[in-house]
């Protein structure tokens, strides 16, 4: 696909970080929007699609965080959060939200320009293999659900389907491909390739948790992403044992 097929929304109270950020997309070929609310964004949404969105979480009306949690559940679509904030909660509930990517004001625009790159080419590759129709898929079974490592979603055995963000991906491979050996953190965070955002203890639980609601795990007796606490995480075949 065109750099001239590809769309980015930017949503930025700041008429200044928009002007910046439209300038150095539109410089390297994107087709670039922009947005001053999230109630202005989500009208641009219901018309277009979009590749890349660069939303900014403190926004009057509707915050970003809001925004991102509705987009998620319907969409794969590239959200990179920007803040002023560099705290490590706004960072974690954003990643909880299911945003890809998170920069912190001041930030450098050929930084954003390169991670938004990265997940333009992820997202486009994705929507390609969803069209392509693929005779033999490579999947691995995951208790009740099916791990579509070719167009990495879950697919349960009424043949609905859940998305996975690439970490979500990466991070549930790993845990299938290691079954019945115990990862510490520290192993996972090197599992999860090409990130650029630096994932952190922290991280890693987030995206264990995000995982384990869309294989409708119960949290408080999870039966195949097992806690071994100080120690890391184990992936088993799930058991009828009461918790």
């Amino acid at each position: 696909m065109l750099k001239s097929d590809s769309k980015i929304l930017i949503v930025d109270d700041s008429s200044v970080i928009r002007e910046t950020l439209e300038s150095y997309f539109a410089e390297e070929g994107y087709t670039v929007i922009s947005a001053e609310t999230a109630e202005a964004a989500e009208l641009l949404l219901s018309e277009q699609e979009f590749d890349l969105i660069l939303l900014d979480i403190r926004l009057p009306g509707k915050d970003g965080l809001t925004l991102t949690r509705e987009l998620r559940s319907r969409s794969e679509v590239g959200i990179i959060l920007v803040t002023g904030k560099q705290d490590d909660i706004d960072r974690i509930i954003g990643l909880e939200c299911g945003a890809d990517e998170y920069v912190c004001k001041p930030f450098n625009a050929r930084e954003v320009l390169a991670r938004g790159k990265n997940l333009i080419r992820r997202v486009q590759k994705q929507r390609e293999l969803s069209k392509t129709v693929v005779e033999e898929p490579v999947l691995q079974t995951i208790g009740t659900w099916q791990l579509d490592t070719s167009r990495r979603v879950l697919v349960k055995s009424d043949r609905s389907v859940s998305q996975l963000t690439e970490g979500e991906f990466q991070l549930l491979l790993a845990l299938k491909m290691s079954e019945g050996t115990v990862l510490t953190r520290d192993q996972l965070m090197d599992r999860i390739k090409n990130r650029t955002w630096n994932a952190t203890d922290r991280t890693i639980d987030v995206l264990i948790g995000r995982i384990r609601r869309k294989l409708s795990e119960d949290p408080l007796c999870p039966q195949m992403i097992i806690t071994v606490h100080g120690v890391g995480y184990l992936f088993s075949h799930p058991v009828q044992d009461d918790c």
